[in-house]
């Protein structure tokens, strides 16, 4: 399981930078980038552990690790980000519109898992919802940081190839690490969605973690707040569809639902948090570390 997790980790910091090279001189607006590309890019263990774990029949998994990684990037990932990389502002108007709209996701979401199933008509709501909310996102005007200033011109498609060979890296070791992840379950007798809950979150999240930190230290603030908040956004939408839009599966309703709500007030935290106008710092980052903490008396009570 720790070498899937790691494969993943070095998988999408790859593809990652092929993405980036593949945006290059578009003038997109830094804070877009991180929601959408990037985001994606980022999310990339979790939307390949969704189609692993529903191929397998462990609907549990992918819920488990989709809402339970919407709850660490918005707490963990975000609380960390001042101890790793310093102090930040966010953009307060986007940090509204971007939780919010993850907050309305993750409270739909607990009404399509409120039945035990994820069929292919709920994975394509939820699909659909990624777009739909991308597309709103930028017509509505909300990056204000103005457009990215343009680049030199990159050979697009050795980086497509390279981008491409990435995913395909990622996606392995996503079944690699959802093998592990199985038996640690079996083993401990723990539920499926536990675990994935928070043990696989934590590890499908390191990819948000690591280039959040090295984009704030490179004066990229908005583009990290955009991908730690996007990629939130995804996990909640397309992370938790595309699986079940090719295989769908059971799951176990109580604990799902109470995850989506978890995630969705762990979401809403984070947005009062970051969107109040002041710096991001160690202190607001404690607080958020804090409700991280206090998932695992959640279930813990379960």
């Amino acid at each position: 399981m720790i070498a899937g997790f790691a494969l993943m980790v070095l998988g999408s910091q790859r593809a990652v930078a092929g993405a980036r090279e593949l945006a290059a001189g578009t003038r997109l607006p830094p804070m877009f980038i991180g929601v959408t590309f990037l985001a994606v890019g980022t999310d990339l263990p979790e939307i390949a552990n969704s189609i692993a774990a529903s191929l397998g029949g462990h609907g549990d998994v992918n819920v488990g690790d989709s809402l339970g990684s919407a709850a660490t990037q918005a707490t963990l990932v975000a609380g960390l980000l001042p101890w790793v990389a310093g102090p930040l502002v966010p953009e307060p108007r986007g940090v509204r519109r971007i939780g919010a709209a993850t907050v309305v996701a993750l409270g739909c979401g607990a009404v399509l898992l409120a039945d035990g199933t994820l069929g292919r008509l709920d994975a394509l709501l939820l699909v659909s919802a990624w777009a739909g909310i991308s597309v709103w996102l930028y017509r509505a005007s909300i990056l204000e940081a103005g457009p990215a200033p343009p680049a030199a011109p990159t050979r697009r498609a050795p980086a497509a190839v390279r981008t491409a060979v990435a995913l395909a890296v990622v996606a392995g070791a996503a079944v690699v690490a959802l093998n592990g992840l199985i038996r640690v379950a079996e083993a401990l007798g723990v539920p499926e969605f536990t675990v994935s809950f928070f043990a696989a979150s934590i590890g499908t999240s390191l990819p948000e973690l690591v280039f959040d930190a090295t984009a704030i230290r490179r004066g990229q603030v908005q583009m990290a707040v955009g991908d730690v908040l996007g990629s939130s956004m995804v996990d909640a939408t397309l992370s938790l569809g595309i699986g079940p839009l090719l295989a769908p599966t059971l799951i176990d309703a109580d604990l799902a639902v109470i995850g989506a709500i978890t995630a969705a007030a762990a979401l809403a935290v984070a947005t009062l948090v970051l969107s109040s106008g002041r710096p991001h710092d160690r202190r607001t980052g404690s607080v958020l570390i804090v409700v991280y903490l206090a998932f695992y008396g959640l279930f813990l009570t379960r």
